[in-house]
């Protein structure tokens, strides 16, 4: 079993699917875990799901903000001490997504929150890892992010292969300092942002595809790994779907 007992975790878009169960799941493994979404009470909801003998933490935070990221990373810092492990799960996605229909506001709010705010997160965490030649972080993008979508459309599409390219670029940087960048893609997911699809989504299927804990599943089979060893890509996807 996985034990993670020691570390310190921060789960971005952790009000909500696959980031919430993400961090229930680590927190549960030991972790000592803060969640940050940009909703309260979400979040509180989260924090009051998790085992006691290791409560989750959470801070309100815009990752589109770097502001807003810097205060609460140094309150991390601060309060829990050195980030371990960082799983950048913040994400959305718009129900306008041909480029017919997009507006510049649109991309640029997609690729703010998926990307940017991936950067953000990996810009606070990286100097202490650095420091203390150790690390993980984990991206969660899609496989629109290793497949051309018009399912995700051509923002989400755009923001999931950038976050994939930074996060294995970043992963060759800096795999001499012992830091291990690992990107998951993952299928469709029973999630709020399946609310965002432009035809609304049947009970039948949210059923068949991945739940969120089995993307948490993942990420606690990543982060058990020794140092030694590191999954640079990773593709989950229901059984039923084809990966085409």
């Amino acid at each position: 079993m996985t034990n993670l007992t020691g570390k310190t975790a921060i789960v971005t878009g952790g009000g909500s699917g696959i980031g919430a169960a993400t961090a229930i799941a680590l927190a549960e493994h030991g972790a000592q875990v803060l969640v940050t979404g940009r909703t309260e009470a979400r979040l509180q909801a989260v924090a009051h799901s998790g085992p006691d003998a290791s409560p989750i933490r959470c801070q309100t935070c815009d990752v589109a903000d770097r502001d807003s990221v810097r205060g609460v990373f140094a309150w991390a810092r601060a309060e829990l001490g050195p980030v371990d492990i960082l799983v950048n799960s913040a994400g959305v996605n718009i129900p306008n997504r041909g480029l017919r229909e997009l507006t510049p506001e649109d991309w640029d709010r997609v690729l703010e929150i998926n990307t940017t705010g991936s950067f953000n997160c990996m810009w606070q965490v990286l100097p202490d890892m650095r420091e203390r030649q150790d690390g993980l972080i984990v991206n969660i993008a899609s496989i629109a992010g290793c497949r051309a979508s018009l399912l995700g459309g051509v923002a989400y599409s755009a923001s999931k292969f950038a976050m994939a390219g930074l996060g294995l670029t970043v992963g060759l940087e800096e795999r001499e300092q012992g830091i291990r960048v690992t990107t998951i893609y993952p299928g469709e997911v029973e999630t709020p942002i399946l609310d965002q699809r432009p035809t609304p989504v049947t009970a039948e299927h949210r059923s068949r595809i991945l739940q969120p804990e089995d993307v948490a599943a993942t990420v606690l089979l990543v982060a058990g790994l020794p140092p030694r060893a590191h999954i640079p890509e990773l593709v989950i996807k229901p059984t039923s779907a084809p990966f085409s």
